[in-house]
């Protein structure tokens, strides 16, 4: 501890950050005050000049030990014993804040008010630790004035005396040294030595040799990764360094990474992020997809920004239309739902296509996919993880949509950036469900629209045939606009389902109306008909159904942040790797765990029936149907707290 406060140890910038929970660190001071064995420590000896690591805090000159193995204990220990994080800590400091030990029992405990605050017996582990043998004196005085702790006193000293003898134990610490020893070599032996733990993705050990270079290269992604998260778009480190690859090497596979210099990195970081900003503010203006829920086809952002930097982002109207084409289809269908590197690698290999970058794309994704033409049946899916949720979304924000309580049009620029739309069911689940409609009936997408929040607080749960004479009276026209068919009949509750058919039918040819503006006359690939058994193959289930749920996932996502757990995908699009075909919609999940790289995968599915259960719990999912239960299981098996009370 003392290296790491001078300087001559510390942590390599490749380390993830850290993911102990308390019952790890308990575990860990009752192995040292036992004297159990708690292994010893991986460093490697290099250089500090070139040694990239953590935190703020200066190395000295000269050689340096980066710490390989044992980050989690060195932390805990640290933590604890200075009663402060170390320089180079990233996690949740409440993992090792208030640890207790009991002189009675020998137990240690994380402090709890209810059973500790008038218990002379629970010893503040770092308060001890701080004051050294200084503190023994004091903690003896005390205990002596209390005659129910005389007649064990001698007993409750010694484990002072052990307890403290804590900082005395010897670590073994093996050293990795050599000039052969290069990052990569390291990262390798890290690699092996932790694959039972935090072992580092593709993209972690592409950003370790970037940083070897260039140590501040990972706080510059993090801060562009914030400012994109404030806007509504929250996407992640692999995410922003696909698309750093994918300008300076054409190709999707980190490994192309590492024959480049800080420089390179520095340059396609800059090209990649203005690139990524054109790109969102295509989507967001343009197409109206201006918010996370419905920003559907991430990946295919990557091989965006390389088709913009090798136009060096001068874009005629058709070029960046036909591209955003390209981005929704490959929204629609599920491109890069599977086999995210092998479909981007394909995209950019299509972006070299003879017959120009466009034209490669589309007709790599039609060689895919089928034809790209929508049919009403494609709006067949309901919940809002629905792949046609976003669309609908689009053409009301593309379109000449209205609202049904004001009139005004819901166009994105007459509504000011980033501005969200409320989820509105047209026929009222309150009454659906009175006649027993399913609750894939209820929820479906043809079924919804959007309008701004005073609407829909103002419609409530009317029925169609009461309100819609009212807006058509008031805004003649509305109706249509929300593509919501004219023959009074079908606005009755006992013929939803012929609505819904109707309505799919007019979305249907919204869309391709919608698409053909964006073809700019190449309708060439909307003219076939579309692929609705490709699209249809296997029903979707599960999903987001109101906007009160998604609200509520919102706050899930936001308190499992402030945990420093990782945040989850909502609306998760379960599918075919091969086909891209949706098989499912988990409301919210954690495919990587809750600690990212650690445990299990994990979802909230809430009020979902037992087939999305089964589903999710076949694909290897920890399934959670409350948000009770899922902080539960992340304050006591993941974060590992203990009760406030007994």
């Amino acid at each position: 501890m003392d290296h790491i406060d001078s300087g001559h140890m510390a942590l390599p910038e490749f380390q993830r950050g850290y993911v102990w929970n308390r019952d790890q660190v308990r575990g860990l001071f009752d192995s040292l005050y036992r004297r159990h064995p708690v292994g010893g420590l991986l460093v490697w000896a290099t250089e500090a000049k070139s040694a990239a690591h953590r935190g703020d805090g200066p190395l000295v000159a000269g050689i340096v030990k980066l710490l390989l193995d044992g980050q989690q204990r060195m932390t805990s220990l640290y933590g604890v014993v200075r009663g402060r994080p170390p320089e180079f800590f990233e996690g949740n400091a409440d993992t090792f804040t208030g640890l207790r030990f009991n002189l009675g029992t020998e137990a240690f405990q994380f402090y709890q008010p209810v059973t500790m605050k008038d218990d002379p017996l629970w010893i503040d582990v770092s308060t001890l630790m701080q004051a050294g043998m200084n503190g023994v004196g004091p903690l003896t005085q005390q205990m002596s004035a209390n005659p129910a702790l005389q007649s064990n006193l001698g007993i409750y000293v010694s484990r002072l005396t052990q307890l403290l003898g804590i900082l005395d134990i010897d670590l073994h610490v093996e050293e990795i040294t050599g000039v052969d020893k290069t990052l990569d070599v390291v990262v390798d032996i890290f690699n092996k030595v932790n694959s039972g733990g935090t072992k580092l993705s593709k993209g972690d050990l592409a950003l370790a040799k970037i940083c070897a270079e260039w140590p501040d290269a990972r706080a510059e992604m993090r801060r562009k990764l914030t400012t994109w998260s404030d806007a509504g778009f929250h996407f992640n480190l692999d995410w922003l360094l696909r698309s750093v690859n994918t300008v300076l090497t054409g190709e999707a596979k980190f490994s192309f990474l590492h024959d480049k210099s800080a420089v390179d990195i520095q340059d396609g970081l800059n090209r990649a992020t203005k690139h990524i900003d054109t790109a969102l503010n295509m989507i967001a203006g343009r197409l109206g997809l201006d918010h996370d829920q419905v920003f559907f086809g991430r990946f295919a952002v990557p091989v965006m920004v390389r088709f913009l930097d090798q136009k060096q982002g001068n874009l005629s109207a058709p070029e960046r239309d036909r591209l955003l084409f390209w981005f929704v289809q490959a929204g629609m269908w599920g491109r890069f739902s599977g086999s995210t590197e092998t479909f981007i690698d394909q995209d950019l290999e299509a972006l070299e296509d003879p017959a120009g970058p466009l034209e490669g794309l589309l007709t790599k994704l039609r060689l895919w996919h089928g034809g790209l033409r929508v049919e009403p049946a494609h709006f067949t899916g309901w919940s809002l993880g629905a792949r046609f949720y976003p669309v609908l979304y689009m053409l009301t924000r593309m379109g000449e949509a209205r609202d049904l309580g004001t009139g005004l049009p819901l166009k994105a620029s007459l509504l000011g950036k980033m501005s969200r739309l409320e989820v509105h069911h047209i026929f009222p689940k309150a009454q659906l469900y009175k006649l027993n409609y399913a609750r894939s009936e209820v929820n479906a997408v043809a079924n919804f629209c959007f309008l701004t929040k005073d609407t829909n607080l103002e419609i409530r749960d009317r029925r169609p045939e009461e309100y819609f004479e009212e807006v058509e009276a008031k805004h003649p026209g509305a109706l249509a606009s929300q593509w919501i068919p004219t023959d009074k009949a079908l606005w009755r509750l006992d013929r939803y389902l012929d609505f819904l058919e109707a309505r799919k039918e007019l979305l249907a040819t919204e869309a391709n109306s919608r698409f053909a503006d964006l073809l700019h006359g190449d309708d060439k690939w909307i003219s076939a008909p579309g692929s609705a058994a490709t699209g249809l193959a296997a029903p979707t289930i599960g999903g987001v159904t109101s906007e009160t749920e998604e609200v509520e996932l919102e706050a899930v996502n936001a308190w499992v942040e402030s945990q420093g757990l990782a945040r989850g995908q909502m609306g998760y699009d379960y599918s075919d790797p091969i086909t891209g075909v949706q098989r499912a919609v988990f409301d919210l999940a954690w495919p990587d765990g809750l600690q990212a790289g650690l445990g299990a995968p994990v979802a909230l599915l809430l009020d979902e029936p037992p087939d999305v259960l089964a589903l999710a719990s076949a694909a290897g999912f920890r399934c959670f149907t409350s948000t009770a239960a899922l902080k539960t299981y992340a304050e006591t098996e993941v974060l590992r707290l203990e009760p406030v009370s007994s």
